[in-house]
């Protein structure tokens, strides 16, 4: 069952439910009070009939004219008196008029009520002075209960259709206006897939659910981006640095084959062969290093890491894929205490994130000098990369997060776009944040801020 139908009949239910108990109690309190109210008022008659018709006070004209002032004449009504000899009643030709039942409740209990159809009956036990007994009943038609409960049922009915009409409108009205976030949230999730992965769900912000479900969605989204991002990072990666070995090797065993030489000359051209393959095997060593990092999307590893080792072995890996890469460090701002320098993070994927930005550095300053500097701030360890290659085009450098940009400048450059993706999104996984400063032909400083292990900002990491 669709969730706006399932809104659409709880509402109605619920409503059905309340007006029918609802509406059921106010008939039923009214008609019961009408009912009581009534017999009260012929009992009233009931005993005023008995003073004047059995005991026949001297001052009967003034209790018929208080009984005629005060008391309204009721449809129908008629007075009986029936007399009681030794609690025996008599029989009456009258007898037939009234309820069968009624003389024998009003002998036992003193008064009693009955009613057929429209009219009713109250009698009462009677003493004259005598100590005669009589039975007197007085009997009328309850004008306010034959039509004014009449007019309130019908009201009743009417209100309870006009409410069910009234709250399918507003449960419908009620489930667009809950559905109609769900659609803009299933509308956005279809315009995301493997093309335009970097699109996020707009989280407004007002905190709701629906505010909580796009927040997951888009760290789900942040997980997976980075998982095919890793993928296609390494492809780039090992196409590149596995490129130049390679061809080498063919190079040099195509010329040493191509004519007969001298056993010095094939000698020299395998010690050749034998580097470059050391070099192949190093920078593979790496690649798949890298690879590992393998982000699933799912549960990964955190552990408290030291930064500035990290930084260290990053710059190893960088040596060996890179022999010619230049990157000098300094840990003069380091901190003295050494738990400042403890973030809370996934070591492979902060080594990855780094080498990324490293390689950047390293390869589009031509293996010019990149420094490399850490420092401590505000409960943030931060990494500062400065480099003195080509730069990004100023009116370019607000793209540099696309997957697959590249600027303008970079046409001599071998590279697909996704490295420096990859790093915000591995930083930002990390609450950390990386900021891009460039100036044309003058170079490119990345920074990079993590929160240290145990901030506030650190123990929100959740992945």
């Amino acid at each position: 069952m669709k969730i706006r139908n399932r809104i659409l009949y709880l509402l109605i239910a619920a409503f059905v439910i309340y007006a029918g108990i609802f509406s059921a109690f106010i008939y039923y309190s009214i008609s019961n009070y009408a009912f009581t109210d009534f017999y009260k008022r012929l009992e009233i008659r009931a005993a005023i009939a008995a003073k004047i018709k059995i005991d026949k006070p001297s001052d009967i004209n003034s209790i018929k004219e208080v009984g005629q002032e005060y008391l309204e004449n009721l449809p129908n009504q008629r007075d009986y008196i029936f007399p009681v000899k030794d609690n025996v009643f008599v029989e009456d030709s009258l007898m037939t008029k009234i309820p069968k039942g009624l003389i024998a409740e009003v002998l036992n209990q003193g008064v009693g009520n009955e009613h057929i159809k429209e009219d009713f009956y109250t009698g009462i036990l009677h003493k004259n002075i005598h100590n005669e007994k009589f039975v007197v009943i007085v009997t009328a038609q309850n004008y306010f209960y034959n039509h004014h409960i009449s007019y309130l049922k019908n009201l009743l009915i009417v209100c309870f259709i006009v409410g069910i009409l009234w709250i399918v409108f507003f449960a419908l009205l009620i489930s667009e206006s809950i559905i109609k976030p769900v659609k803009k949230i299933v509308q956005e999730v279809l315009n995301i897939s493997t093309e335009n992965l970097h699109l996020r769900l707009e989280e407004p912000s007002e905190n709701d659910a629906l505010t909580d479900i796009r927040h997951t969605f888009n760290d789900m989204l942040d997980r997976l981006e980075t998982s095919f991002e890793t993928q296609k990072n390494f492809i780039s990666n090992a196409s590149h640095e596995l490129n130049t070995p390679l061809t080498s090797i063919i190079g040099e065993a195509d010329l040493v084959l191509s004519k007969e030489r001298k056993p010095e000359r094939y000698q020299k051209a395998i010690q050749k062969m034998l580097s470059e393959a050391e070099k192949l095997s190093s920078k593979t060593k790496a690649l798949l290093f890298l690879a590992r990092t393998g982000f699933d999307g799912k549960i990964q590893k955190f552990s408290e890491i030291r930064i500035d080792q990290l930084v260290l072995d990053v710059k190893e890996t960088l040596q060996e894929m890179n022999g010619d890469s230049r990157v000098s460090i300094d840990f003069s701002m380091l901190p003295e205490e050494p738990e400042l320098l403890t973030i809370y993070g996934n070591e492979q994927l902060l080594h990855l994130a780094l080498s990324n930005v490293l390689m950047n550095a390293c390869k589009y300053s031509s293996n010019a000098q990149v420094y490399l500097s850490l420092g401590f701030a505000k409960n943030e360890v931060s990494i500062n990369v400065k480099d003195s290659g080509i730069g990004i085009p100023e009116q370019e450098i607000s793209h540099i997060y696309d997957p697959y940009f590249r600027a303008s400048n970079t046409a001599d450059f071998e590279g697909y776009g996704i490295g420096l993706p990859l790093s915000r999104n591995i930083v930002k996984i990390h609450h950390g944040t990386l900021k891009v400063s460039s100036d044309i032909n003058k170079g490119t400083n990345v920074e990079l801020k993590f929160p240290i292990a145990g901030s506030e900002s650190s123990n929100d990491i959740l992945i």
